[in-house]
């Protein structure tokens, strides 16, 4: 064994509570050179009668390493552990104190967890794990108003540009929810609705008033009702980073300078406010003047924040927030957030802008979830062309799955694309059946999956602003055929356990192959996923030990012979299998 490859904290994702009476463990070593990993465990005051060996599973691998799992449930909410790990003739044990080749006596040098405290656990809301997300930009989805029209709004379906504006509006939202519904949609992201002179929002004038071109206050609870009764949860954009220029404290300290009792609500740098070459006097959102970054540190600034947020939760009943630009907000004001916001809705749904390696924010005290912008990437990336195999896949993917706690991992929020990247169907040079293959994997994957609006009909896209286009709402315009086919797999998720809460596994991902099978295994069922991500019709092959597989589509049966499963699939092409577990 190469023993320099073995790792484990007792801490964070290497060792958590995933519930109030069950640890999980896990342990990496190199890359196909342990055989066996065990977890020898028991109560620090009493080992010898509570003492009880957890064998590991190999969960996942990426380029270099293998990851190890392990439920374990102490009979007292506490545990003293090492590993042992084998790989042929060889044994060694692991503990905190190091690698050892005889057994240590316990418990001393012991890895411990000393307590599973409830109030401690990562608890994320049960929801989110069956939600499939609708992200809205309400500008561009529908104007069922044209009364409220801002000025100057340009013809429904004319190229986007940075500024123009189409008139999209609440009420638009209300008059299409029939059509989410009958998509199979339970849950809806809105973009910033809050009173900002631009058409995206993101530059907040008032935090309490909606604004006046998307309806009014009494509106978006009209919508939040509505949305209620038909079982659709719904997330509102929270942009506590920066403010918009016309924000009245900001609008202050530009006239009153040092002397306005705002001038601390904001980073300055020196007075007066101005900008040279392009960068302000102030800390702002990348270098947009007309976006100042609040001192969410100050505590006005926080209360007041803090206050939107519960105000929002309580009075209008959202199921929670999506967080813009949070990694640039200090830790501290998001721990108060989430008790704010948790006090008044326990099951409310936060989900944080963190496009990288997001664990800091997920261990129970911030978000339940982050954009998963990685997992976006690396998935396009792979059926966007078939040069890339299904061994470096599986090892992306693996390692993605390593990053978070399993409760995290079940409610991350997974998308192809958003607001602020092309459209996915433009990711895959236009190539439906590409595209295809991405829903396959979202919908079948691990995780909270989002669709950008438009998508599921044929929407194109390039960067910001092209990506965000008018909905198309004309049916000869749509591609109903692509449509039928987001409806058949969101159908297919909602109804199956094993695709929410299931575990997830390759079974096939070699070097120099891009054709995968992954499985899902969970509420009494197993689905394998098989995918053709190569322009040729193949015949795709794996053991399989039952004959009680049937097509998870169409309910035809589908036999292996002599052990072995052989599909033939048609150039980028899949199938979902499925069978009930005794």
């Amino acid at each position: 064994m190469l023993l320099e490859c073995l790792y484990h904290a007792a801490q964070s994702n290497w060792a958590y509570a995933y519930d109030n009476e069950t640890l999980h463990l896990r342990l990496r070593t190199k890359r196909d050179d342990v055989e066996e990993v065990v977890a020898e465990t028991g109560d620090k005051y009493d080992w010898d009668r509570t003492y009880a060996e957890y064998s590991l599973v190999k969960m996942a691998a990426d380029g270099m390493f293998d990851y190890w799992e392990v439920s374990v449930v102490p009979p007292y909410r506490r545990v003293s552990y090492c590993f042992r790990l084998r790989a042929g003739s060889e044994t060694v044990w692991m503990t905190e104190n190091g690698i050892q080749h005889d057994r240590p006596a316990p418990t001393g040098d012991y890895y411990d967890f000393p307590y599973i405290h409830p109030i401690d656990t990562n608890s994320v809301p049960e929801w989110a794990k069956s939600a499939v997300f609708y992200q809205i930009f309400p500008d561009r989805f529908a104007n069922g108003d044209p009364s409220n029209d801002p000025e100057g709004v340009s013809p429904w379906g004319e190229q986007p540009t940075g500024d123009n504006r189409f008139g999209g509006d609440l009420q638009g939202i209300i008059d299409k929810l029939d059509y989410l519904t009958d998509l199979g949609i339970n849950a809806i992201y809105l973009t910033p609705v809050f009173e900002a002179p631009s058409n995206h929002k993101y530059d907040t004038t008032n935090y309490k008033k909606v604004d006046p071109s998307f309806g009014s206050n009494e509106l978006l609870r009209k919508l939040v009702d509505a949305c209620h009764a038909r079982d659709i949860r719904i997330i509102l954009d929270a942009v506590f980073n920066h403010c918009g220029e016309q924000f009245p404290p900001f609008q202050d300290v530009l006239k009153y300078g040092e002397q306005s009792e705002y001038a601390d609500w904001f980073h300055v740098n020196s007075f007066p406010l101005e900008c040279k070459d392009g960068i302000p006097s102030y800390d702002t959102f990348g270098f947009f003047g007309s976006m100042p970054k609040l001192n969410t540190a100050n505590p006005k600034v926080k209360h007041y924040l803090l206050d939107v947020a519960e105000y929002w939760t309580k009075e209008v009943g959202v199921d929670g927030w999506r967080l813009d630009v949070a990694n640039e907000v200090d830790h501290h004001f998001w721990r108060d957030f989430r008790k704010v916001v948790k006090a008044a809705n326990p099951e409310a749904y936060i989900v944080g802008e963190v496009w990288s390696d997001s664990l800091k924010w997920l261990m129970g005290d911030q978000f339940d979830s982050v954009m998963n912008y990685p997992f976006s990437n690396k998935l396009l990336e792979f059926f966007s062309a078939s040069s890339i195999d299904g061994l470096t896949f599986a090892n992306r993917m693996g390692g993605l799955l390593m990053r978070y706690p399993q409760q995290t991992n079940e409610v991350v929020f997974n998308m192809l694309c958003s607001h602020d990247t092309p459209r996915a169907l433009t990711r895959v040079g236009g190539d439906k059946r590409r595209l295809k293959l991405c829903i396959v994997f979202l919908l079948t994957y691990m995780g909270t999956p989002c669709i950008f609006y438009g998508d599921e009909i044929g929407l194109t896209g390039k960067d910001d602003p092209d990506c965000r286009k008018c909905m198309e709402w004309d049916p000869d315009k749509q591609d109903r055929e692509l449509y039928d086919f987001y409806k058949l797999l969101i159908g297919l998720r909602r109804k199956r356990e094993a695709l929410v809460k299931g575990s997830f596994r390759f079974l096939k991902a070699d070097r120099g192959d891009s054709r995968i099978i992954y499985e899902r295994l969970g509420g009494g069922e197993h689905f394998t996923v098989w995918m053709n991500n190569t322009e040729e019709t193949t015949v795709l092959s794996h053991p399989m030990d039952t004959a009680d597989w049937s097509d998870a589509l169409t309910g035809e049966e589908v036999r292996p012979e002599d052990g072995m499963m052989h599909l033939e699939l048609e150039p980028l092409g899949y199938r979902i299998l499925r069978r009930r577990l005794e």
